[in-house]
């Protein structure tokens, strides 16, 4: 047998055979993130929100604003994950961080976590779905109705269910191909924006005019709820954590992987959300389309330039929805891997040809499309799966950062780490997470009705329900927290035996 890398020692360390293929370099690492990340996919999907919450001023000044405070928390995540590399990522931390209650606390923060992939997932895929039938509509005369939205977004969850089932290193390539895609996709738009259109918006405009057809008279909370637009594009960065698995250097690639996954997308986001918005050229008629920025493109460019710019965006959130599967499905397999999904053994089997989950993709998305279901009734659907993906996943990357600021000098850091300023960063992520997680559970529109309802503290009180009642009533009595697979024995017996297909 060969000698065990330094990867796969510190992963025998922490429990684990290495079940999954370490095939990832760092830079597939932070590709992973960037992309589910996807400025192109958040900053577009939910541009119309930032249009009727807040207008230009929100748009242009909540996004750094944002991103400065979602780098807070990712500088605090990235000191953890480099002490636990493991595919487990948020729960498993909890687990390890707590001083006592660990198996509760993991449950918990696995179960947040569960929920936020999910809904990302859902909406990120929903997003895609929504321009593709703005396209068609353009293309075909096919109608932008919820019917065939639903259509398209089931489409595109098999194609990324599809996709992932092929193996981890067809997925790496194409994030790889995924992060120049947006990069470059965001200087063709800009750049399009800026040199071809007739006329331009002014400065005071796009960084001083205030909107708001919310039907909230308080421009105050208004343009609180505006900020989504933001803190729904910075998520997802969790998946360089949940791939560590499969990375090498892992400790720090890992790390590294969510931090500049946030950098980077809060400079290109910016760029691309300025310049969407000095090309508006007709703010009310634009603001009431059904996908604001491809009626912005056609405006602006004309029908030809308006759909090669929805092509570039449309291809970017397939590549994020890809990415945001291949996270979600690692998060399934290494919670089920540890007994807390209802039919774990199923969700953690292996494909021993492909090396990777495959039952814990087609749960992702199936979880993702069930989600998406009730756009078909509800007018804000698709505002609420945002708002659970915003609360799911913050809730489950602050509850760690919590742990850490408990443990004091007594946490054990890894290569990567804060060094002094790590309480004061853990301590305003806690703070900020804690405020946004109260936000988005507020109604965005007046007056609340069945159709502009934010359902989004009912998916929140379902899944937390599920979980607390299966706590007491079951799981407390047998979940202890992350599982050791065997003696270092028998996790080479594990690893032989796939490496033997």
């Amino acid at each position: 047998m060969s000698e065990l890398s330094s990867d796969e020692k510190r992963l025998h360390e922490l429990g684990y055979a290495q079940e999954l293929s370490r095939t990832m370099s760092g830079f597939s690492n932070f590709a992973v993130s960037f992309t589910i990340i996807s400025v192109l996919s958040g900053c577009l999907t939910l541009y119309g929100t930032g249009m009727s919450a807040g207008g230009p001023a929100l748009i242009s000044w909540g996004w750094p604003f944002v991103g400065l405070m979602t780098l807070l928390v990712g500088l605090a995540m990235a000191e953890v994950c480099s002490s636990y590399p493991t595919a487990g990522g948020l729960y498993y931390w909890a687990a390890k961080l707590a001083p006592r209650n660990g198996a509760a606390w993991s449950w918990f923060t696995g179960w947040f976590n569960f929920l936020g992939q999910v809904a990302v997932t859902a909406g990120i895929d929903f997003g895609a779905a929504t321009f593709i039938n703005a396209l068609l509509g353009m293309q075909f005369g096919y109608d932008v109705t919820s019917e065939h939205t639903i259509i398209i977004f089931a489409v595109v969850l098999l194609v990324h269910g599809l996709l992932n089932t092929f193996g981890v290193r067809l997925v790496a390539r194409l994030n790889d191909v995924s992060v120049w895609w947006h990069i470059i996709g965001v200087v063709v738009i800009v750049g399009s924006l800026a040199l071809f259109p007739s006329r331009h918006q002014s400065a005071e405009f796009v960084f001083g005019q205030f909107v708001n057809t919310t039907g909230w008279t308080s421009g105050f909370y208004v343009g609180l709820l505006g900020l989504l637009l933001a803190q729904y594009t910075f998520t997802g960065y969790d998946a360089s954590a949940h791939m560590t698995e499969e990375t090498h250097d892992a400790a720090r690639s890992g790390p590294r992987g969510i931090v500049m996954s946030i950098v980077v997308s809060l400079i290109a986001g910016w760029v691309l959300l300025i310049g969407i918005t000095f090309a508006i050229q007709d703010y009310d008629a634009e603001a009431g389309a059904t996908v604001p920025p491809a009626q912005i493109f056609v405006d602006a460019l004309g029908d030809t330039g308006g759909r090669l710019l929805l092509l570039v965006a449309i291809g970017a959130q397939l590549f994020c929805g890809m990415s945001s599967v291949t996270a979600n499905s690692r998060m399934i397999y290494a919670f089920s891997r540890d007994g807390a999904l209802p039919g774990s053994s199923f969700w953690h089997k292996i494909n021993k040809r492909t090396r990777t989950p495959t039952n814990a993709i087609w749960l992702a998305a199936g979880g993702a499309f069930i989600l998406g279901l009730p756009s078909l009734w509800n007018n804000t659907a698709y505002t609420a799966v945002t708002s659970i993906a915003v609360i799911g996943l913050y809730i489950a990357y602050v509850l760690p950062t919590f742990l850490r600021l408990l443990q004091g000098s007594r946490f054990q850091r890894g290569p990567w780490h804060l060094g002094r300023w790590s309480r004061l960063v853990g301590t305003v992520a806690v703070v900020w997470v804690v405020f946004i997680s109260i936000l988005f559970m507020l109604p965005p529109k007046s007056p609340v009705t069945a159709e502009t309802f934010n359902y989004t503290p009912v998916a929140v009180l379902v899944v937390l329900g599920f979980a607390g009642i299966w706590w007491l009533v079951s799981a407390r009595k047998w979940f202890t927290g992350p599982k050791v697979q065997g003696t270092p024995e028998e996790l080479a017996e594990i690893e032989r035996d796939l490496d033997s297909v």
